[in-house]
């Protein structure tokens, strides 16, 4: 579940709990990819693969996020 946090606005404890869990899985994801990333720049100066697969991390988590929220989306609908 995808929300705007926005200042003013508040949440329910399981809203945050969600949010956190969510940064903390992407957060993992991205220190894991890097550190792949780094192994195989080790001795190499490469900046524009190192900016092609900075640009794939960000692409794969916009497209994971987008499904989530059509999923989501799908699942008000049936209930509705």
């Amino acid at each position: 579940m995808v929300k705007l946090v926005r200042e003013g606005t508040t949440f329910g404890q399981k809203d945050v709990i969600e949010l956190l869990v969510e940064f903390s899985s992407f957060k993992d994801r991205v220190n894991k990819k890097f550190k792949e990333i780094a192994r195989e720049f080790e001795g190499k100066s490469n900046e524009h693969d190192l900016w092609v697969n900075l640009y794939l991390i960000a692409s794969d988590y916009a497209e994971e996020m987008q499904n989530r929220k059509a999923k989501q989306e799908m699942l008000s609908q049936k209930i509705s």
